[in-house]
């Protein structure tokens, strides 16, 4: 076996790790399966697009709008990936303010919420399908040329940057959930929701919170897969399955254990594009998730936050 296959995992796993962190906190702090999820990175990737083209035409005027030094993007998309990040909180926002906050003020079941989130996920894509057509589009059609990084292995700088920026977005994620009041409160509020409220903490603003970190690393991660392969309707509803079997093994709640699942699912689609074709790499992550519930429910972390 090719040793290209961890990196190619490492890569791959980074985008599923990142998109996987927000589907657990929106778990363990809302209660439900969010669907929608999967449809906040495509809207991300295509909102960050948009923008970029309004930047990319006004930095090029302005004589600085050439590629960053090896990479294949010049400052106009991380320009735009901020106001593309801005966007979708506003959008994850404003759902949860028309659809899931309603349902939660009348004290609708899971399964109520589940399926809501279920029709808004096709609304979504259905809409964003509508605006851009069913059509690829790319940020940048720049040729990159893999480098050797060792051990027999290549990589894009692009793929270097993505992977280096996924590692500190965790870790500086990690140290906010942790050691923040508002990282304590949100493990409060996981824990249980209604003694969170008795001890007076805002559990509105928590809420408000899980949203806005899991919407803006939603849009990062979509615009990472967008930069390395291509933006379409359906990029964020293909990566659902993956998002949610990486959230249950890693354990729901865990943000490590979310990380380490989309590097484990990640690696196991590279060995078996290369072992079995690239016809199957769809199916891993179901099985995957049907091994982790029948071995070990809780995943590898638990629940902690």
């Amino acid at each position: 076996m090719s040793p290209q296959v961890l990196i190619d995992g490492i890569i791959a796993g980074s985008t599923i790790g990142l998109g996987a962190i927000g589907l657990t906190l929106t778990y363990a702090i809302l209660r439900f399966a969010n669907f929608t999820h999967g449809d906040f990175l495509a809207w991300g990737a295509y909102m960050t697009l948009t923008v970029s083209g309004f930047l990319g035409g006004l930095l090029a005027g302005l004589g600085i709008g050439d590629p960053l030094g090896p990479f294949s993007f010049g400052w106009g998309l991380p320009l735009s990936l901020l106001a593309g990040m801005a966007l979708t909180v506003l959008l994850t926002l404003g759902l949860d303010k028309v659809l899931f906050g309603r349902l939660r003020r009348r004290g609708a079941d899971a399964i109520i919420i589940v399926m809501a989130s279920f029709g808004a996920s096709m609304a979504l894509r259905s809409l964003l399908e509508f605006i851009f057509t069913a059509n690829p589009a790319y940020f940048t059609r720049e040729l990159q040329i893999a480098q050797k990084i060792g051990m027999g292995m290549r990589a894009t700088p692009d793929q270097m940057l993505t992977v280096g920026l996924t590692a500190v977005l965790v870790i500086v994620l990690h140290v906010f959930v942790t050691r923040s009041s508002t990282g304590r409160a949100m493990r409060a509020v996981s824990e249980n929701p209604g003694l969170a409220g008795v001890y007076g903490l805002d559990v509105q603003k928590v809420i408000r919170v899980t949203w806005i970190i899991g919407a803006g690393l939603a849009c990062f991660a979509g615009v990472m897969s967008g930069l390395l392969v291509q933006i379409r309707p359906y990029m964020g509803f293909d990566l659902l399955l993956p998002l949610f079997a990486a959230a249950i093994l890693g354990g729901i709640g865990s943000i490590p254990g979310a990380m380490l699942g989309g590097l484990i699912i990640g690696l196991a689609e590279a060995v078996t594009v290369q072992v079995v074709g690239a016809e199957w790499r769809a199916g891993v992550a179901f099985v995957v998730l049907v091994l982790v519930l029948i071995l070990r429910p809780s995943g590898l972390f638990g629940r902690r936050v």
